[in-house]
């Protein structure tokens, strides 16, 4: 499912060649997601990982995933206050 989610996202990203000629990709719905290499498929394997990698920091955080509905148990935030 969550890979599913990934792919369904990474379909919305928006590449284009810079001035230097290399590339810059972005997530539009993942502000800071976002990639710059020098090949255009360097650009979009960093830019999938970079996705993946704030998924896991946004689950890991309890913070929303736009599109992705994540039911946190609210009490277990407080236990170890």
């Amino acid at each position: 499912m969550f890979s599913k989610y990934i792919e369904k996202q990474f379909k919305k990203a928006k590449f284009k060649v810079l001035k230097d000629g290399s590339y810059f990709g972005s997530i539009p719905v993942f502000p800071g997601v976002w990639a710059n290499k020098k090949t255009l498929a360097s650009c979009k394997k960093e830019l999938k990982e970079v996705l993946e990698e704030s998924l896991i920091l946004k689950v890991r955080n309890k913070e929303n995933i736009p599109g992705f509905d994540i039911k946190f148990d609210r009490r277990s935030m407080f236990k170890h206050a």
